[in-house]
Parts: structure tokens; C-alpha cells; sequence
């Protein structure tokens, strides 16, 4: 006992509105759906629990976080209730934020189960028709700060994978029960091929149709993690559940559900460090960084690209370093810095051609091509000529490079690449060609489940107001009301730059 007050318990506690009396029926009750009728708690305890840090015996951390879960609507594990017993309670600073918002890093032993319990909690939230919403998003800088003497440490698989002699049961709240078990290099074969049609599937059609699907894998994966395997299979199981995880989080982001995502990036940067691949960790983490972008916080996702691309290492490929320069140009250029954003993206093209392609790159890397380098150069362009207009014809150029080299597959990003530079010709005052890529977005939009895409229109919509007496804008305008959703689908938290 800690004789403080649990902060993260006593906040969500408020949120819930339940009494102490109440929560304390509900956990009773709950804990008798899940096979512990003997557990009886009161009021008395439940004050302690907020009041003092006590930390109750399992199962009540697993019991509670269900109960949060399903009351709030969204995922609320263990580690956000501050009930984790090695870890800490969450104290606040004074600017009233979480000095470390996800008790990070966490034991290498723990992260198995934090995937499993979290995926378990996500699962609950897809079957019972609950909406992820309500979370924040915690900033970058809290994440780096947490995260970064862990990620610089030796990553040696030896040094990092779960010490576990005898197959553990990570019982996750409420679910259907994993029992670890050895697996071998066949299925871990098959658990891989699936990994790349979940990828090939969420390029063409988004994250929404797949999303629960990847998430189910995820948390099959984590129970797998629960057994101690062979070296050299205990790495390529790591490296499964870290793709796994990058992928549900790039689906939750595509789809609005942005804690969610977040949660699932540093997962996946856990899981990729426990297998000794520190680059995979570092992209894992850019993907949190261009979420941060998108949301309209471009000295967040700078802090992350910092951990991103120092805490990579070594064996990190030309190809991934112009990955991860590219998204720290979009930020740049999101806060009007176009001397930096230039010299960023210089470093990139010369990083992406330095590439030999001797090494073969790793599949997680096989996505971005010289079409993705173009596409992320228009967009940083494209964002950049909201502070620069004189940017938007460049942008144009490398969007329209972008769309010639586009592969079959690659709906999501054909549209992405369609809306900068419609959104560019508008800025560069072309209202013709605008119009012409506008309605070419539009037209393959409404086959795909990627709320981001709704995003990048709208804000095009609004560069669309200043040519509204034009006959073919404003039909264009009353086409784009039509098939815009009536709400915006969540509170993004920050405006997105198309």
C-alpha cells in the first residue's frame, strides 16, 4: 500500500459515476460471472483501493478493468487503473498529466500480458456494439521521456524475452481462456502469411472490415507468448505479435479510434524490442508519430520521430531511414518550417536511392516504394502550402509521380494522393484541374472503410469556399456534402492537414 491516492483509479471512477457502494456490488457480481463466487468485497475496501493505493488481490484488478471497460466504452486495462503491483499509481504533475501515462516501460515479462489482456478488452468492446471513445491521447513527449532508456538498452533477445520456465496463463478479464501451449516453425510460417494478407487487405480497403480480425490473431498470439519457445522461434513470435499490433493500431487510427491506436503502437514497439528488433520498435513508434500529425500535433510526433529514428539502431536500412525522415518532414511542415522540411526531405530521396537493395528489406518495409516516397513528399508540400502557397505546384508534381507509380492495391493511398493534389491545384489556383482529381477521390472513396480519407476531404472541402460561384465547384461542393457523414465520426482531438 502506498498510502497516496490512485489517481488513474480515482479519475475513471469519476467518469464511470458510479458510489463505492455500487462498484463494489458490481465487482462482486462480476467476479461470480467469471468463476469467483467466494469474492466478496465492500465500500470500505473500495475506498482504500482510490483513497489510500491499496492494490486489491487478483482477480479484482482483471474484474475492474471489464467493469471499466464495458461502462466506458472504450479499453481500460489494469495498467490504466494503476493496479499493476510492480508498477506505480499514476501520481499527476502539476500540469494535471500523468508523469507516466502507461506505466512504461513495461517488465519484459508483463508485455505478453498487457497484449493479451488489451486485445482482450478490445475484442469485448467489438462483440458487446461499444464505441472506443473518450480516452486521451497521452502527448509525445511523455511517451519518450518514459520510453526512451528501455528502447537504447541492449536489445538482445536474451537479455529481453520473458524469463518463464513453466508455461504461463495470461488471463485476460471476462475472455475466453488461452491455454499456452508450444507451437512450431509451420505455424508460426502461417501466423506470418496471414500477417501480410491482413496488410494487403487494409492498403486496399481500410482498416474498419478487418480491424477485429487482426485483433482477434493478436490476442491468439499473446497467449502463444505465454510459453516459452526455442530461441529462434521465441523471436519470429515477437516479431508476428509486433506486426500484428502495428497493423491494429493503424486500423483503429484509420478508423477514428485513436487511444486505441496508440495503446496498440507501443504494444507493438514492447513486443518488437522483447525479439531483439529495434528497428521494427522504431517504426512502430513513427506510426504513432504520424498519428500525432493527423491530429494536428506536429511537436508531439517530433518528439517521437526523435526516439523513433535514435532508438532504431544500428541495422536500420537506408529505405526505413528515408521512411522516417519523410514523416518528420510532414511535421516540420505542419508547424510552417519549410527551410527544415526541405532539408528533411532532401536527406530522404538521398537515403531512399543510397538503398541498394542488396539486403532484402523486412516485409513490415516492403509497402513503402519510390510511389510512397512521392506520396509522403506531396503531402508535406501540400501541408506546407497553407503557410508557403508557392509549395502547391511542387506538391503537385509529386502527387501526380505518386499516382503514376501506384501498384494495384493501393486504393487507399491512390486516393490520399488524388487529395493532395486537389487540395494543391485549389491553393495554386487551379480550380479546373482541382475539380478533375477531386471527383476522381470521390469516386473511389466510398469503397473503402478508411475514416482518414474523410478527414483529408474535408479538408479539402474548405479550399473549395473561395471558388464557390464556379458552376462545376459548387456541384462539386453539394457532391462532397452528400457524401460526407452528417458528424464528424469522433473527437480527432486536433485538424488534420490533407
Amino acid at each position: 500500500m502506498s498510502n497516496e491516492p490512485n489517481t488513474r483509479l480515482q479519475d475513471l471512477f469519476g467518469l464511470a459515476g458510479w458510489s463505492k457502494g455500487e462498484l463494489a456490488r458490481l465487482v462482486n457480481r462480476q467476479a461470480a460471472a467469471m468463476g469467483h463466487p467466494q469474492l466478496a468485497t465492500d465500500t470500505s475496501r473500495v475506498r482504500r483501493w482510490i483513497d489510500t493505493g491499496e492494490i486489491p488481490r487478483d482477480p479484482v484488478p482483471q474484474v475492474l478493468a471489464a467493469l471499466f471497460t464495458e461502462r466506458l466504452g472504450r479499453v481500460v486495462t489494469i495498467e490504466d487503473l494503476g493496479l499493476v503491483r510492480h508498477g506505480r499509481t499514476g501520481k499527476r504533475q502539476s500540469s494535471g498529466e500523468y508523469d507516466n501515462p502507461d506505466s512504461l516501460p513495461w517488465a519484459p515479462g508483463r508485455t505478453a500480458a498487457v497484449l493479451t489482456e488489451f486485445t482482450g478488452m478490445d475484442l469485448m468492446l467489438n462483440r458487446r456494439g461499444l464505441v472506443g471513445a473518450g480516452a486521451a491521447l497521452a502527448a509525445g513527449t511523455a511517451l519518450t521521456s518514459a520510453m526512451h532508456d528501455w528502447l537504447h538498452a541492449d536489445p538482445a533477445l536474451t537479455a529481453d524475452a520473458p524469463r518463464i520456465n513453466d508455461p504461463l496463463h495470461a488471463d485476460s478479464a471476462g475472455f475466453d481462456r488461452y491455454e499456452a501451449a508450444p507451437i512450431g516453425s509451420q505455424e508460426i510460417s502461417e501466423l506470418e502469411r496471414s500477417v501480410e494478407v491482413f496488410r494487403a487487405w487494409d492498403a486496399s480497403r481500410g482498416g474498419g472490415l478487418q480491424r477485429k480480425a487482426v485483433v482477434g490473431q493478436l490476442n491468439e498470439v499473446g497467449g502463444m507468448l505465454a510459453y516459452r519457445h526455442p530461441v529462434h522461434l521465441q523471436r519470429r513470435l515477437w516479431g508476428v505479435a509486433a506486426n500484428l499490433a502495428v497493423l491494429a493500431g493503424w486500423m483503429s487510427h484509420d478508423v477514428g479510434l485513436e487511444p486505441t491506436a496508440q495503446k496498440y503502437f507501443v504494444i507493438a514497439a514492447h513486443a518488437a524490442r522483447e525479439g531483439g528488433d529495434r528497428p521494427r520498435a522504431g517504426e512502430a513508434l513513427s506510426r504513432a508519430a504520424r498519428q500525432m500529425v493527423h491530429l494536428g500535433k506536429p511537436d508531439d510526433a517530433l518528439d517521437l520521430m526523435k526516439l523513433a529514428k535514435s532508438g532504431s539502431g544500428d541495422e536500420v536500412l537506408p529505405r526505413t531511414q528515408a521512411m522516417l525522415h519523410t514523416i518528420e518532414a510532414w511535421a516540420q511542415a505542419s508547424m510552417g518550417n519549410g527551410q527544415a522540411m526541405r532539408r528533411t526531405l532532401g536527406e530522404a530521396e538521398d537515403l531512399f536511392v543510397s538503398d541498394k537493395g542488396d539486403v532484402p528489406p523486412p516485409s513490415w518495409m516492403q509497402m513503402f516504394d519510390e510511389a510512397d516516397l512521392h506520396g509522403m513528399q506531396a503531402l508535406a508540400y501540400r501541408t506546407l502550402a497553407d503557410h508557403d502557397p508557392a509549395a502547391a505546384l511542387i506538391a503537385q508534381r509529386h502527387a501526380k509521380e505518386a499516382i503514376a507509380l501506384r501498384e494495384q492495391g493501393r486504393q487507399r493511398s491512390t486516393i490520399f494522393d488524388y487529395l493532395s493534389l486537389a487540395s494543391a491545384c485549389f491553393i495554386a489556383d487551379d480550380p479546373e484541374q482541382a475539380d478533375r482529381y477531386a471527383r476522381l477521390a470521390l469516386v473511389s472513396m466510398g469503397e473503402t472503410s478508411s475514416h482518414r480519407t474523410w478527414d483529408r476531404l474535408r479538408e479539402m472541402y474548405r479550399l473549395t469556399g473561395q471558388y464557390a460561384d464556379y458552376a462545376k465547384i459548387q456541384d462539386l461542393r453539394e457532391e462532397i456534402q452528400l457524401a460526407l457523414p452528417k458528424a464528424p465520426s469522433r473527437s480527432r482531438g486536433g485538424t488534420a492537414k490533407a
